[in-house]
């Protein structure tokens, strides 16, 4: 019998297209659900009532939440194309640093933009700088999963699209080449990769939702 395999999720969303990244590069079959979340659907209700938030995974019926962990439930059970290096101690790094995006710039880069307190947003900058420059010093190959991309590089998807898109928002100078050689080389690199190309979403359609949110947000404060 053949797994059945869904993702719930919305166009334009970093989480959701670590999963689309994942099942890619693994070539899983799956099915696309396209989510509203301004008026969640059922199925998103009934599959993650505790954040009713998207991605939502689905294998056999089986749901499962939040994007990290859904990148190492689809490594465990689909062997073929590892995403998640064999060592232990290895994959307990991958784990450590996946996290260290979602806490250190994740958060802190969308408050840099999208902060209507200029203190607050000053101090989101300087936090995001300091942990891009820890990953710069980190970063020792072409991907932080060696000579081929890996869960840390699937994570930090975010740097390479997002904070760009983000900081052209503003003409903010937050990742740049010249701050973080090494770092905005590896953007590139990953960007272009067959795999990565394939998914990602169309810029302009974004820039136009996120700079029409920035502007929603300043016109309110004022």
């Amino acid at each position: 019998m053949a797994d059945e395999v869904k993702l719930l999720g919305v166009v334009g969303s970093p989480f959701v297209c670590r999963v689309q990244i994942a099942l890619k590069f693994k070539g899983i079959e799956h099915k696309f659900v396209q989510e509203n979340l301004a008026n969640k659907s059922d199925e998103l209700l009934k599959y993650n009532p505790v954040y009713k938030k998207v991605p939502v995974f689905v294998h056999n019926e089986k749901p499962i939440s939040e994007s990290l962990v859904i990148l190492e439930y689809i490594d465990e059970v689909w062997k073929n194309n590892p995403i998640f290096p064999s060592d232990p101690y290895q994959r307990a790094l991958a784990r450590f640093w996946s996290k260290f995006m979602d806490d250190k710039i994740v958060t802190p880069s969308f408050k840099s933009v999208f902060n209507v307190d200029e203190k607050e947003r000053e101090k989101n900058i300087a936090e995001s700088s300091e942990a891009l420059q820890i990953l710069e010093n980190e970063l020792k190959d072409k991907f932080f999963g060696g000579k081929e991309f890996g869960n840390v590089d699937i994570a930090a998807v975010f740097i390479a699209f997002w904070i760009p898109l983000f900081q052209d928002i503003i003409g903010l100078k937050l990742f740049t080449a010249e701050k973080f050689p090494k770092l905005y080389k590896w953007s590139q690199e990953f960007l272009n990769h067959p795999t990565v190309k394939e998914i990602m979403p169309p810029r302009d359609p974004l820039f136009a939702f996120f700079k029409g949110v920035y502007e929603k947000l300043h016109s309110s404060s004022k």
